[in-house]
């Protein structure tokens, strides 16, 4: 426990994301199976302890703290792990247990096969033989709440680098296996062949498009469709199972499981999750779909009720086709997937599932004319796709573009909070967020204070509290991993600020909990925004 302890602190103080790779990357070269794979599970949110939740810790501390203590202690910290690892009071003497009892592995495993009744008990046990360090490692292990700025992306990476393999090839086999992992570790260090995906419905990484800005393309070579304001998922079915996942990766298949319920070919496709309604749309551009905020309501839901299945149904708007059955069809063109979808689509429910359809332009001319309409349709913008690209994972120059609609809008990333004023004094209420700079740096380019609803100001305020990373007076830093769409009236140059913009009128537009951090705009393209 003591190694991956000092791999958490190495992390939670390291910003740069090369050095973050270097970190995991020797924890996992060094570190023997099978206690590498539990903490591997553990960076990637794939562990799961199902005796040991949130309110089982509480219990365990207020055996041993003042309760009243242990809330002001945690109100103060906004972390619950480090909260209980400082306060735990060490036993003058514990209870005897093995060392190797605290070895990641041991601990996993022994908690795996205990339930709610007889885990907090063991926990407890465990915690009276560890230092605050090791506790906090320990209770970061155990509920699985890392909150160290390291994604499930980022800790893939680290693994092909470390020991030389594709990224994308580490996706490709990654949900077909579980914790501790131990085929991907045989292949990584050529002890054994590639695991196979063959009737496992298994992630694979997203084709994704690049701004088209300012040039101008011939519809000879690209074709369009709408960009509709959703999120983008992947669906799988193979060996009798269907799998839903974001664009990150995630299985959000218990989220909306009446669309991974609806789909029953074999096969893999790519599209748009939205939910039914007239916001989005009119009926010449397939319409059909609610705002971004009907689908926020789903996001982010373990469990789903009848209501909400009736309040906001979902269904996806098919793009694109992976796999028909077993045929990996990424190679061929975009022309021929096309028609290979038209005709898989038919095969789906229609009331879960419907083809995007492609944009009609004689000329790049008379698409930009289309494209003027999109604004008073909700829709979020046009996307063009080379008509001979293949299907690759990543963004690559030349085959997808997205042209959004005109209205200015930036996906930032959250950097600092601070505490509101009046009745939002106990609030995280005011939002300092940045996009990205060339040499990877993050730049603050606007604050805003309104735009969001109470149920968005409650969840932001949860957010920060557990995503802190440190405090200066009434302002905190956090984790620079959630990203807010920032709407604004105009933006200017300005000496003022380290970005050289100045943002007039920024509001909160939306919480973007689908999309990764690496993802947001960059300074530079809001400097082509400046008038």
């Amino acid at each position: 426990m003591r190694d991956f302890s000092q791999l958490l602190d190495a992390l939670v103080y390291t910003r740069s994301r090369n050095g973050k790779l270097k970190l995991i990357g020797d924890y996992l070269r060094r570190t023997p199976d099978p206690d590498r794979g539990y903490a591997l599970a553990a960076l990637t949110g794939e562990l799961d302890l199902p005796g040991v939740k949130p309110a089982a810790i509480r219990g365990i501390v207020e055996e041993r703290v003042d309760p009243t203590l242990f809330y002001m202690s945690w109100d103060y910290v906004g972390d619950m792990a480090e909260t209980v690892s400082l306060l735990w009071p060490k036993p003058e003497e514990p209870a005897e247990l093995d060392d190797g009892t605290l070895r990641i592995a041991a601990v996993v495993e022994r908690l795996q096969t205990l339930g709610r009744a007889e885990a907090p008990a063991a926990l407890a046990r465990m915690l009276d033989h560890l230092d605050a360090s090791g506790r906090y490692a320990l209770l970061k292990l155990a509920t699985g709440e890392l909150r160290i700025g390291v994604s499930a992306r980022l800790a893939k990476t680290a693994l092909a680098s470390a020991f030389g393999l594709d990224v994308d090839a580490v996706e490709e086999v990654w949900h077909g296996l579980g914790p501790p992992y131990l085929p991907l570790f045989a292949w990584a260090e050529g002890r054994g062949a590639q695991p196979t995906t063959e009737n496992v419905p298994v992630f694979r990484p997203f084709m994704l498009a690049h701004p088209l800005e300012e040039l101008r393309l011939s519809m000879e070579d690209y074709a369009a469709e709408w960009k509709w304001d959703g999120i983008r998922v992947q669906i799988v079915r193979a060996g009798g199972e269907t799998r839903l996942y974001s664009r990150a990766g995630d299985d959000i298949s218990r989220s909306f499981p009446e669309v991974a319920e609806a789909f029953d070919a074999d096969g893999a496709v790519d599209g748009e999750l939205l939910v039914k309604g007239e916001f989005q749309g009119a009926e010449e551009h397939g319409g059909g779909a609610a705002s971004f905020n009907a689908l926020q309501q789903r996001l982010g839901r373990k469990a789903v009720s009848a209501r909400m299945l009736k309040d906001y149904p979902a269904f996806v708007r098919l793009y694109d086709i992976l796999f028909d059955g077993q045929e990996d069809l990424r190679a061929l063109p975009w022309s021929e997937r096309r028609a290979r979808l038209a005709a898989f689509v038919p095969r789906l429910d229609p009331e879960r599932f419907d083809l995007s359809a492609t944009i009609e332009a004689e000329s790049f001319e008379a698409l930009e004319a289309i494209r003027a309409g999109a604004r008073d349709a909700a829709i979020e913008g046009v996307m063009l796709k080379r008509r001979d690209s293949p299907y690759v994972g990543g963004r690559r120059t030349g085959l997808w573009y997205k042209w959004k609609r005109d209205p200015l809008t930036a996906d930032c990333v959250l950097m600092y909070a601070q505490r509101g004023s009046g009745k939002r004094s106990s609030y995280y209420s005011d939002y300092t967020f940045g996009c990205w700079a060339e040499g990877g740096e993050l730049l603050p380019v606007g604050k805003a204070y309104f735009g969001f609803t109470d149920e968005e100001l409650k969840f932001l305020d949860r957010w920060i509290r557990g995503h802190t990373v440190q405090r200066f007076g009434p302002v905190r830093e956090v984790e620079k991993s959630l990203v807010l769409e920032v709407a604004f009236d105009s933006i200017h140059e300005s000496r003022r600020h380290k970005s050289g913009l100045a943002m007039r009128f920024p509001r909160i537009s939306r919480i973007r909990t689908d999309k990764p951090a690496a993802e947001a705009d960059r300074v530079e393209t809001l400097k082509r925004m400046a008038s």
